[in-house]
């Protein structure tokens, strides 16, 4: 049977893994999703290592088991600085597509898209070369 602190590390992995494997994608979207994932692992990570306690004071002079609450200030604003910085990413992620016309991160599409053979219009483009202005 598994201990608390193995489940923990477990869960920990497990999660930290699965944000490897987005970020490895070719896709914006899956990229900022492993990135929120590792940022939880890294949340939960910082959370046990102080310590999982049961039954613990949150005050010093309570008893001789007190939880730490540095690791708890620490993960809360990481939280907020996690959530500020996921919203940047995506605002990123948003811009590249509507500036690059893919959401692939290295700007190229899987498969070539079928030329258009009366040739692409004026307006598209002109907005193409020159950013967007008209």
């Amino acid at each position: 049977m598994f201990s608390m602190e193995a489940l923990v590390a477990s869960g920990i992995g497990i999660v930290a893994a699965t944000g490897i494997y987005l970020l490895l994608r070719g896709r914006t979207f899956p990229v900022v999703l492993g990135l929120s994932m590792i940022g939880y692992a890294v949340n939960v990570f910082i959370f046990a290592m102080g310590r999982l306690w049961s039954n613990a004071a949150p005050i010093v002079d309570r008893g001789p088991n007190v939880a730490d609450p540095l690791p708890q200030a620490l993960v809360l604003t990481a939280i907020v600085i996690g959530f500020a910085t996921t919203g940047f990413v995506i605002e990123l992620a948003l811009r590249s597509r509507h500036d690059g016309g893919t959401d692939h991160v290295d700007g190229k599409l899987d498969k070539p898209e079928p030329a258009d053979p009366a040739g692409p219009s004026e307006p598209a483009a002109r907005s193409r070369h020159e950013g967007g202005a008209q």
